[in-house]
């Protein structure tokens, strides 16, 4: 009688692979500025710096100088907002974020640096850089301007946004647009504020007690996933080119299904052809920096080729794909 063979062992299962979240593709970065029709100086500035990462946080704003005899500085206060908005925002990433063994702060501690901190070094910042260009370089042929008086010659708006793995925060003082289109497609302007300004006016850098106008957008980003895909800052010289509040965010929602069918490449060519159109209209400089990613490889079915923000008639038929230039149109008002 033959010994019965060895059991055969059963088969070793293979090892589970963890768990690899879904990866979310790096934000695509526009930036145009189209100077205004009439106008003999662009007064707008703007800059966009950064990754989104916890080392290079992703960083976008734009000034818009008040242009007038009474500012007649202002090309100069606006490119030293946005100087000094990207330093600062630096600094707010790294607190966010730091780096090392170092603890992150609170969500609530960091919200209220960004409602109360934040604003008031900004401003601090930029009325040392206006009163020290002023000393530099005037010819001090007027004794006797006041401070005010100063300041009201560099007299400039701002709106700026920081993004990175764990926050988003933006800051806006005086008109101009933030554009945040959630990952569902939603388009909101977070900082608008209760009431239109009145004509000409609005909130500015210079104006007294500056810190203390500033709005505040606070959104933790609780997972990768549900970050906005696209945040847009822009110049009021956009939004005037409209007849109404809806054909602007009737533009912003084409501009990310654009991006969505075609990709940053097709629309970074055509983008100053959309804002010189815009422009035409509001007879103003016209400026828009943008950040957008598309959907993460798992969840390209989220979205498809072509968003799902409802913007059909924009850029032509929903899921359309033109290499024409679609410059801005208003099917509520102007436009028709």
């Amino acid at each position: 009688m033959s010994p019965e063979p060895p059991p055969v062992p059963p088969p070793v299962p293979a090892p589970v692979p963890p768990h690899v979240p879904a990866r979310v593709p790096p934000w695509a970065t526009l930036r145009e500025s189209v100077q205004g029709v009439n106008k003999t100086r662009n007064q707008d500035y703007c800059e966009v710096a950064g990754r989104g990462t916890a080392e290079e946080p992703l960083i976008m704003a734009v000034a818009d100088g008040h242009g007038s005899a009474v500012h007649a500085r202002s090309h100069l206060g606006s490119r030293f907002a946005v100087d000094l908005f990207v330093e600062e925002a630096r600094r707010f990433g790294a607190l966010a974020q730091p780096r090392g063994e170092e603890r992150p702060p609170s969500l609530a501690w960091l919200m209220h640096y960004a409602e109360h901190a934040f604003p008031r070094q900004l401003v601090s910042a930029w009325r040392e850089k206006v009163l020290g260009n002023w000393e530099r370089t005037s010819s001090h042929e007027e004794p006797g301007l006041s401070e005010e008086r100063k300041l009201l010659l560099y007299g400039s708006t701002l709106v700026g946004a920081v993004l990175t793995p764990r926050v988003f925060a933006a800051w806006q003082l005086g008109d101009g647009e933030l554009t945040v289109v959630d990952d569902d497609g939603r388009v909101t302007v977070p900082l608008a504020p209760a009431e239109a300004d009145l004509g000409d006016e609005t909130e500015s850098l210079c104006s007294p007690a500056a810190w203390q106008r500033v709005r505040t957008h606070w959104a933790p980003v609780t997972a990768p996933s549900r970050a906005p895909r696209l945040v847009a800052v822009s110049t009021d010289g956009l939004s005037k080119s409209f007849a109404s509040d809806r054909g602007f965010l009737q533009f912003m929602a084409g501009l990310d299904e654009r991006l969505s069918a075609e990709g940053a490449d097709t629309v970074r060519a055509v983008l100053p052809e959309w804002l010189a159109k815009a422009s035409q209209h509001s007879g103003d400089d016209t400026t828009l920096v943008a950040a957008w990613h598309p959907a993460p490889a798992a969840a390209t079915g989220a979205y498809g080729a072509t968003g799902n923000c409802g913007a059909a008639g924009t850029y032509g038929a929903t899921g359309a794909t033109t290499t024409d230039a679609a410059p801005p149109t208003d099917p509520y008002g102007r436009d028709e």
